[in-house]
């Protein structure tokens, strides 16, 4: 328990909503099963953010998929740093890139990959997709699950 406190400062905390994307605290626990190959999934279905431009609201499915190595991201965290997003201005490739360097940087996962499945600006949907690398062999890689766009919903 103690290895988790250490680096969750967040979990059974009353915690508001960050100011921004770059104040908000990500925090990581140790992988129980380090010596494992395993993909973990967060799927984000109501992701937002604001156009940089317009200032109006922009709206995604995100979908992140990683092998853990030593770490995993702590998920109160993460949804309060996808939280943040709520009131910031950046393009939609700058937004879901950025989730994923970020986790990066943190986890230092063996593979990571991020898809963002974004609802139409000027009747276009833009969707973007990032990853590390090539995804490991040893690792189920299903589906991220979401439709081409079609009137998603």
């Amino acid at each position: 328990m103690d290895s988790i406190e250490t680096h969750a400062k967040q979990l059974g905390q009353q915690t508001p909503l960050p100011a921004s994307p770059e104040a908000a605290q990500l925090d990581r626990v140790p992988n129980p099963h380090a010596d494992t190959d395993y993909l973990a999934r967060f799927t984000a279905p109501e992701f937002t953010s604001l156009c940089p431009v317009t200032g109006q609201p922009d709206f995604a499915t995100l979908v992140i998929d990683y092998v853990p190595d030593s770490w995993l991201v702590e998920s109160k965290s993460l949804k309060l740093y996808l939280g943040a997003f709520r009131n910031h201005g950046a393009f939609h490739e700058d937004c879901t890139v950025g989730i994923g360097r970020r986790l990066v940087a943190l986890l230092e996962p063996r593979w990571l990959r991020i898809g963002g499945y974004w609802y139409p600006r000027g009747g276009i949907p833009i969707d973007v997709f990032w990853q590390t690398g090539e995804p490991l062999k040893s690792v189920w890689l299903p589906d991220q699950g979401v439709a081409p766009y079609r009137g998603r919903g």
